[in-house]
């Protein structure tokens, strides 16, 4: 009897797990984050059912804790980044008819320290880029949540086109992680299109 409960109690979650990620073959993807954008892997990645909001999609390699791709498809104005935890207690930043593209990295830090309880967050770095042919600004940022204290390592891209923010953002814990897959982030950005 404890065998069969066992066994069945085994069956049910490797069938939720196996129906919370969805295999991304190499190859071109369209309509990330329910948007215009598209990339096209060299590598698999596995898509996250859970979303951090409507206009949210993750990949990960390793498990979201390890290594994580999150796209940011289409931001409109007048709504934040990640899907609210408290909207009334702790509303989110929103994106902006009169944003910058310099404004990006701060509606990211702002929304991290908000929902995520941040500990620690800094932008390191910051530099002009090209995001699928749109002038966009790449960055690099550090991070530890309250809830865990790891250091975290992010690396990211951001560009507006028309009224809507599109960001691609790569996140991994410092030690070890990070290195171990920037290098398939960096080529993905290459092949965005938005």
């Amino acid at each position: 009897m404890n065998k069969t409960a066992v066994t069945l109690s085994l069956a049910v979650l490797l069938a939720t797990n196996a129906s919370a990620n969805s295999l991304i073959s190499p190859g071109p993807q369209s309509k990330i984050a329910r948007s215009s954008l598209s990339a096209n892997p060299s590598t698999e990645w596995n898509r996250l059912s859970e979303r951090g909001g409507k206009n949210v999609e993750i990949w990960t390699i390793d498990g979201d804790e390890l290594n994580k791709v999150t796209f940011f498809g289409g931001v409109p104005v007048g709504e934040p980044l990640l899907k609210e935890a408290d909207k009334k207690h702790a509303p989110l930043p929103r994106v902006t008819a009169n944003m910058l593209i310099t404004d990006i990295p701060a509606i990211l830090e702002s929304s991290y320290r908000i929902q995520l309880h941040t500990m620690r967050m800094s932008i390191d770095n910051q530099e002009p880029t090209t995001v699928g042919g749109h002038k966009g600004i790449k960055f690099t940022y550090s991070f530890v949540r309250e809830d865990d204290e790891v250091e975290r390592k992010g690396e990211a891209v951001g560009a507006f086109v028309g009224d809507r923010l599109y960001l691609v953002t790569y996140e991994a814990p410092a030690i070890n992680f990070f290195d171990k897959d920037v290098d398939k982030f960096r080529q993905l950005v290459t092949t965005l299109k938005l």
